[in-house]
């Protein structure tokens, strides 16, 4: 589904009330992760349009930018590889990566560093990133091509539509959900990708002793992912109740958080394991 003019003039008006904090939101809004730093000259990324079903409220600004050279081209020579359709319905992971390995989502990619690290790093697992704003997605292409990284795979859509239509249920080792935006504003909040239902919608995806694995800058929004995990049904956490995990070895600190550190911000990482 293409954006329309009338959606993508709702979520510009929204997203100009949040603060420039938030000006590099990803899917889910994700924050910054270098966004910024790649707008250049190029074709706008609206020539490259993410698939969504429309609905009420989003959880990301879908907003119009430029696209590089090197990342309209990955469009051109990676995405019949590495791309994935919404309208092409449920996959059959073991079909698209050749083999049987444990399956990892990643909603709100940003530019794709830190997902191409892990990839990079565990061979022996798949991957595949949920990203609404078409520059991460080329990046993303763009650097996996370089890499010659082939257990990855990327949609270009709205992360709860592929999880409804895409993602068979108990299928999912892990779905890591890494600074989603914190739609700080409380007349925002309702915008915030972690809520009841969502968690319950990523619980029927994940296998059973599968993880839900997210992380934020913002401490009201961790103490509301803490709040709504902590009586989700069918889940545990990993440390302990009402406890925030260290950060596991296998999430780089991505640019954004080196940047929050240096800047003395916290960061807080929530693990929870599906038990049935």
């Amino acid at each position: 589904m293409d954006i329309n003019s009338d959606d993508l003039q709702d979520d510009i008006q929204a997203g100009s009330e949040e603060s420039s904090q938030e000006t590099g939101v990803q899917e889910t809004g994700c924050q910054d992760k270098g966004f910024q730093e790649e707008h250049g000259s190029g074709e706008r990324s609206s020539d490259f349009r993410p698939e969504y079903r429309k609905k009420a409220i989003r959880s990301y600004v879908l907003r119009a930018g430029r696209m590089t050279e090197g990342q309209r081209n990955a469009f051109s020579s990676g995405w019949s590889f590495y791309g994935l359709k919404l309208d092409d319905g449920p996959i059959d992971a073991e079909s698209i990566f050749g083999r049987k390995a444990p399956l990892i989502i990643e909603i709100g990619f940003g530019m794709g560093d830190s997902l191409l690290q892990m990839a990079s790093a565990a061979p022996e697992q798949d991957f595949i990133g949920i990203e609404v704003h078409p520059p991460g997605v080329g990046r993303l292409i763009a650097s996996a091509e370089e890499q010659q990284i082939t257990n990855l795979r990327v949609y270009l859509a709205d992360a709860t539509d592929v999880l409804n239509e895409c993602i068979p249920a108990a299928s999912l080792h892990r779905l890591q959900l890494y600074f989603p935006d914190p739609w700080h504003k409380k007349k925002h909040n309702k915008r915030r990708i972690v809520q009841p239902q969502f968690v319950q919608l990523i619980r029927d995806k994940l296998e059973v002793g599968g993880v839900l694995h997210m992380a934020t800058d913002w401490q009201h929004y961790a103490e509301q992912m803490l709040e709504v995990l902590e009586v989700a049904p069918g889940f545990k956490n990993t440390v302990g109740k009402q406890q925030y995990s260290p950060r596991p070895d296998y999430r780089p600190l991505t640019k954004f958080e080196k940047r929050g550190e240096r800047l003395g911000h916290g960061v807080w990482d929530l693990l929870y394991q599906k038990l049935d």
